[in-house]
């Protein structure tokens, strides 16, 4: 078997995992068994299907000028949802941390994940690619605000829960973009359509901004009675 075919059939197991084990952390207890050992599953798919992806596309931007495009964008998908992924792994490991984190992995995939957003947006509105141009921003944004909270002290008691739940929603908008422009020829799905791609998008912005908001409201409403002082007893009582 040549090492492009291993690549190929590795990254489809990988993708399928990942896919089906997306779900069920979003569902499951936060924090409990389930919720962990079934996001490990997740996590490591992920990153298998992005290395193979790397492989498959990076040999194939270099070989199939024609299809530059496309491969372009599995390339920055691969890096989108495993940079993510990690991040997502890497804020549950340091949320005791009190200072900035100038750890390779941290300050190295955010950067990586910036600067190949940056190059897919500028090559998509100069080759007139909308799947490219539409979907860059998506990595631009996570790549600097991955930045600004690795290069920072901690800003919130829960920082690590909201980093946390910000990084897989961007893993998980990255796998099921990537399954949908893969099968959009069998789902009756014609040609680069931007607005059925950004659909992932739209629904996991905003399903993690209401997440976001019910959290806070959640850990607010905890807040006060963890951490107000104790009341000293009247001198008066018991007179």
């Amino acid at each position: 078997m040549s090492l492009y075919l291993f690549a190929r059939w590795l990254h489809i197991a990988s993708g399928i995992i990942a896919f089906v084990t997306l779900w069920l952390p979003l569902v499951a207890r936060k924090g409990g068994t389930l919720h962990r050992r079934v996001g490990q599953v997740y996590v490591g798919a992920m990153i298998s299907s992005a290395i193979s992806a790397l492989a498959i596309s990076g040999w194939r931007f270099i070989q199939a000028p024609a299809e530059q495009a496309m491969d372009l964008f599995f390339i920055y998908i691969a890096v989108l949802s495993a940079a993510s992924a990690s991040m997502g792994v890497r804020v549950m490991r340091t949320k005791a941390r009190t200072g900035a984190s100038t750890h390779p992995l941290d300050v190295g995939l955010s950067t990586l994940l910036l600067c190949l957003g940056l190059f897919t947006e500028a090559y998509g509105l100069r080759m007139g690619v909308p799947l490219l141009w539409g979907f860059a921003p998506v990595g631009i944004f996570s790549g600097a605000t991955g930045l600004w909270y690795w290069m920072r002290p901690p800003q919130d008691r829960m920082h690590w829960w909201f980093q946390h739940m910000g990084a897989m929603v961007a893993s998980g908008i990255g796998t099921i973009t990537a399954a949908l422009v893969v099968n959009a020829r069998h789902l009756g799905i014609e040609g680069l359509q931007l607005a059925v791609f950004l659909g992932p998008t739209v629904v996991g912005v905003v399903g993690l901004n209401l997440w976001t908001r019910y959290y806070r409201q959640r850990f607010a409403r905890k807040a006060p009675a963890a951490t107000a002082p104790a009341v000293p007893a009247s001198p008066l009582a018991g007179r």
